[in-house]
């Protein structure tokens, strides 16, 4: 009926010349055919194929900006893609296998369909007695295309295919192969449920589905869930979803769609896609329509009965555990590598202050403790950010901007600088004689400005708890909970200070201040500047040799702060002059090295290693879903280390856990292959591979078995050598090491 419906509306307004309506009416407006703003090809995932032998042909399709194609079921309007084969005798071609579509939103209507690029799949059998020799494989496609408005197109697509005997894979079999790996599978790992939510209204009726994971599978968060319906001429699913939740199961998915008839009886039985953890993974599906809730669904159908606020939480104890495994990973990060450094400087501080008033100490424990949580609602604003723009989101995502990592690198070099004494920021040297008048004006801003840099620093690493916690908590629907978890984070991280401030007995554990407190702070620059090193690497992939600039405006930097410190802070005449001279440098060094010399705007667009890279005695292939399922089934057992440059926690798992030689030994023994997936500059691909085992961000080390039907095996965040070497031996069906 919808078709029928939109195909009469073509005709129409072909035959009448009808103008484009707007975007937001209830139907897409119509065009007359012009020029095409999607191109097709048709790829093969073989150049030569044996009689018997069935492969993968691809209709390539790639949309210009803005425009978009149709799945399937097109939703509400539109109409799907067809192809009409034109294949010689001896060749046979399958259905249209579809990858996951995207759901288009916030029109009147909803649509399914794709943008940017889509590769349509279509097996082809080669029969037995094919006769052998060079044939061409043509196919009509007709799809119809919109953005504004929609126009009908089609184009001629052709690919040359050798019969002959043997198989030989052609230059577009990874492409297709990453392709079939975003087809929904059919489901095995979820268990559904659905039932009419209500009795009919009119031509409409409420459905409730519902998603588990499966008894025999590892417990995972499916929400939020959403379903796309197949198409049917009897009635139409709409596409708007409520999220209803399940209270009594954080992991499952509750939803209510809206069910409309056109002829007929209600249907009894579904088909279609079921989308889980925000459309990002999804399962073929064919379940039945239940007349009453299942009995283990009955005890929360005041949930399902009555509409929540998509942004509430799903929890239960499963929320609650997640949430104390937040606080508990923010607890470590004290004593990660990486926020160590501002540590230190916060002891110090401490000890500073421990025998003053203690309400001043508790003031300026409160101002640090502000500044860790308003830093950590800013990073949920940008999380919440970047999901509304459509984008994946990741903890320590800002480390792949190469603009924030040198900004962090500037501002870490001036605390490093502070600290040896070259200028002044806290109360030393000639400011300690107003200590009184000035205290408060210099304390607080210094007590939050290290909450802020312990923050910043401290997104670069990972701990035990974190890694999962902060994967729940970003796939969940909503800002609410993102910011509740962010929180939870936060005050793990000030909670070490927050007991000693609100504790005085355990302040005079502390030393007393005196002399040694001032070398205590000089020898503490030496591990900051040790991390404007590390930073100073990270960016050397996004400007390769003009990173050179970079340290020369460093320099320049030290200078102007030399200048500012010894003879405005600390000088008595020509004050304003030296002032002005610092000014100078600083301006000349950041137009000569920054802006000309570093381009620091313009970072070069990091492309993906095309060859493997040995560091000690492991070969590191590029990561790709398609090299893992290639390894697998050549009968490798396959190591992948997911990983950063800016991870701190990757580097020392790497470097610690698994280039050991034991390590390197039991990976050549097994005929290992061994992947590294580069984090470094923000893959959606990797965020979506990470998301599939519910990490928001690295490490993640998988060791996948030699039998490609087995799972993969996760490994912690804080590895271990006799971690790996189990997991390895694991994975080949041996006994655990002990």
């Amino acid at each position: 009926m919808r078709h029928v419906a939109a195909i009469l509306l073509f005709v129409l307004a072909i035959a009448s010349g009808a103008r484009a309506q707007s975007a937001s009416s209830a139907l897409p407006s119509f065009a007359s055919p012009s020029a095409r703003h999607t191109s097709a090809r048709l790829i093969l995932s073989a150049t030569s194929a044996k009689p018997g032998d069935t492969i993968w042909a691809g209709l390539d399709m790639k949309m210009e900006p803005g425009w978009h194609t149709y799945w399937q079921n097109p939703g509400a309007a539109g109409l799907p893609t067809t192809i009409h084969w034109q294949l010689p005798a001896g060749i046979s071609a399958g259905p249209i296998e579809w990858p996951l579509p995207e759901k288009f939103p916030p029109l009147d209507v909803v649509a399914y369909g794709y943008t940017n690029e889509v590769v349509l799949l279509v097996a082809l059998k080669i029969q037995t007695n094919a006769a052998l020799g060079p044939i061409d494989l043509k196919a009509r496609v007709s799809w119809l295309e919109c953005k504004d408005v929609c126009i009908p197109a089609s184009q001629s697509v052709a690919a040359a295919l050798n019969v002959g005997r043997n198989t030989i894979g052609s230059p577009d079999a990874g492409t297709i192969e990453s392709w079939r790996q975003r087809v929904p599978p059919p489901n095995g790992n979820v268990s559904i449920h659905a039932w009419w939510g209500g009795p009919a209204n009119g031509g409409t009726r409420p459905l409730i589905i519902q998603g588990a994971p499966l008894v025999e599978t590892k417990p995972w968060y499916l929400a939020p869930g959403d379903f796309y319906p197949a198409a049917a001429d009897d009635y139409e699913i709409e596409g708007a979803t409520e999220q209803l939740g399940d209270p009594f199961n954080p992991t499952a998915f509750r939803i209510r769609k809206t069910v409309k008839k056109f002829s007929g009886n209600w249907p009894a039985e579904l088909r279609g896609v079921i989308v889980i953890q925000n459309g990002r993974q999804g399962f073929q599906v064919k379940f039945p329509v239940a007349g009453q809730p299942p009995a283990n669904a009955s005890a929360s159908m005041a949930a399902a009965r009555a509409p929540l606020s998509s942004s509430a939480p799903s929890g239960g104890r499963g929320l609650a555990l997640e949430l104390v495994a937040a606080f508990i990973g923010g607890l470590i990060l004290n004593v990660m590598p990486c926020v160590l450094p501002v540590i230190a400087l916060k002891v110090l501080a401490f000890v500073r202050e421990a025998h003053s008033e203690p309400r001043r100490v508790r003031y300026l424990g409160v101002i640090y403790v502000l500044g860790v949580l308003v830093s950590f609602l800013a990073l949920a604003g940008v999380v919440i950010g970047v999901r509304a723009a459509g984008h994946a989101a990741g903890w320590g995502m800002q480390f792949a901007s190469p603009v924030f990592v040198v900004c962090l690198t500037l501002l870490v070099t001036l605390v490093a600088l502070n600290l040896f004494g070259v200028f002044e920021v806290v109360l030393g040297g000639r400011a300690a004689d107003a200590a009184g008048r000035l205290a408060s004006r210099h304390g607080a801003p210094g007590a939050f400005f290290n909450g802020v840099l312990a923050t910043a620093l401290a997104t670069s690493c990972t701990s035990p708890f974190l890694a999962g916690a902060v994967g729940f908590a970003l796939p969940q629907p909503g800002a609410a909970i993102v910011i509740v978890f962010f929180l939870a984070i936060g005050l793990g991280l000030a909670t070490p200070y927050v007991v000693l401030i609100w504790n005085p007995a355990l302040l005079k554990f502390l030393p007393k201040p005196g002399p040694w407190m001032e070398k205590f702070k000089i020898a503490m620059g030496f591990p900051m500047l040790a991390t404007a090193l590390w930073l100073l690497n990270l960016v050397y992939d996004d400007y390769g040799r003009n990173v050179f600039w970079l340290g020369l405006f460093l320099v320049v930097l030290a200078l102007s702060a030399w200048i500012f410190g010894e003879f405005v802070q600390r000088g008595r005449k020509h004050r304003a002059i030296a002032f002005v001279i610092a000014l100078l440098f600083l301006g000349f060094g950041y137009v000569y090295a920054l802006e000309k010399g570093l381009r620091w705007r313009q970072p070069i667009v990091p492309g993906t290693p095309a060859t493997a890279e040995t560091e000690g005695g492991i070969v590191w292939q590029p990561w790709s879903r398609a090299a893992v399922t290639e390894a697998r089934a050549a009968g490798h057992p396959v190591l992948v280390d997911f990983t950063a440059d800016w991870c701190l926690t990757c580097q020392i798992n790497k470097r610690i856990a698994i280039e050991t030689p034991a390590v390197e030994q039991e990976l050549k023994t097994l005929h290992a292959v061994i992947f590294t997936a580069d984090y470094t500059h923000y893959s959606d691909s990797i965020t979506r591979e990470l998301n599939r085992y519910h990490r928001a961000g690295v490490p993640l080390v998988l060791v996948y078995p030699k039998d490609p039907s087995a799972p993969a095996i996760v490994l912690p965040s804080i590895l271990t050598p006799g971690i790996v070497l189990n997991a390895l031996q694991t994975a080949t069906k041996g006994a655990p090491k002990n």
